[in-house]
């Protein structure tokens, strides 16, 4: 199953809810309403749109992910890459390692993460 395409605000939305999950749809509005800036009406309408695309689901005014943080981040670092990159990891890790320099540690860090992934 292909992990569904999430927009900007609903992301932001989605990092609220994963750090407090499960909650109850009135607390999840105060908390888009003092973190974001959001009405009511449009939290709501976040919790319905995402609910109807399966990422998360609210039942009897309990708000739960369906998908996890990791899976959403994976889905969309896979579309840069794609987009970006022509598909090409090491293209990617060459760009970014062109504009941020990298400790020793997190080299090692890297290494073992990409080691640990092919193996």
């Amino acid at each position: 199953m292909e992990t569904p395409k999430i927009f900007e605000s609903e992301y932001r939305f989605c990092l609220i809810l994963w750090e407090h999950e499960p909650i109850k749809s009135k607390d999840l509005v105060a908390l888009c309403q003092e973190q974001l800036g959001w009405k009511s009406t449009t939290t709501y309408t976040v919790i319905k749109r995402l609910s109807e695309r399966g990422i998360l689901k609210n039942e009897h005014t309990i708000v739960t992910s369906l998908i996890s943080k990791d899976k959403i981040q994976e889905a969309e670092m896979d579309e840069l890459i794609e987009k970006k990159f022509e598909g090409s990891l090491p293209a990617f890790i060459a760009a970014f390692g062109r504009h941020k320099k990298l400790s020793d540690e997190k080299m090692e860090e890297l290494r073992r993460l990409i080691e640990e992934d092919t193996l």
